[in-house]
């Protein structure tokens, strides 16, 4: 079946969130007198926020109200902090890919836990160039549920098999693939190790190399993580005999 979208995820794919989502964890931890650094932040990727709220307290237990104050005091702080945020932080060939898509006449989506995504793609300036957001507010279940990702394609009017998720975080791969997506993970092989392939980044990529991958390969056998990477930087897991 052919390649007919994709569906990105936003923190680390088409931008780089993490610092304003690791400055307002910070920030909160601080107040609350917890320890938590950039290590423990990148543990965050992926995980919405109440999740992430409860990974940041280590157990520390405290009154559902005040969870819920916690929650809106930090996506306070992160919502200052995207005020900076402008289309100059679109990371490096994320736009061009997108625009790519648009041209060939193929669809594009987003599919981030962020409820603040609209916001974000605004200010970057390609909110034009997604033809549907799925968001933390689409869906009750969050990754790796795979319901975001359904809702997006749900959108678009698709079957998952027609779309390419993707990823930057283990939960969100986790996520396309229970939803019967086919994946494409973006950064270190660790931590999207069961993507169907995986890039450094989407810097100098272009759509055509995306889709002669998936075109051409048989992806109902069984895939596991990769030890290297070819010179163009592409990691194909080998079939498990």
């Amino acid at each position: 079946m052919s390649i007919r979208a994709l569906i990105f995820d936003l923190d680390g794919v088409l931008t780089d969130t993490a610092e304003y989502h690791y400055r307002a964890w910070k920030r909160l931890a601080d107040a609350l007198g917890i320890p938590f650094s950039r290590e423990e932040n990148e543990a965050l990727r992926g995980i919405p926020r109440r999740e992430s709220l409860l990974l940041l307290l280590k157990g520390r237990e405290y009154p559902e109200a005040q969870i819920q104050e916690f929650m809106e005091r930090k996506n306070g702080y992160y919502l200052q902090f995207i005020r900076e945020i402008t289309p100059r932080d679109v990371l490096p060939g994320a736009r061009e890919l997108l625009e790519e898509i648009h041209a060939a006449g193929l669809k594009s989506a987003l599919g981030s836990a962020s409820k603040n995504a609209r916001e974000v793609i605004e200010r970057l300036g390609i909110a034009s160039l997604l033809d549907a957001v799925s968001d933390g507010n689409s869906v009750e279940r969050q990754k790796p549920a795979p319901d975001l990702f359904l809702h997006a394609a749900h959108q678009l009017r698709l079957s998952p098999k027609e779309c390419v998720v993707v990823e930057d975080a283990a939960a969100g791969i986790e996520a396309a693939r229970a939803g019967g997506f086919q994946t494409l993970g973006l950064g270190p092989a660790s931590r999207v190790s069961n993507a169907h392939f995986i890039f450094p980044s989407l810097e100098r990529i272009k759509l055509h190399d995306i889709l002669g991958l998936f075109e051409n390969a048989k992806l109902d056998q069984p895939i596991i993580p990769p030890n290297d990477s070819s010179e163009c930087g592409i990691h194909r897991h080998p079939h498990e005999h």
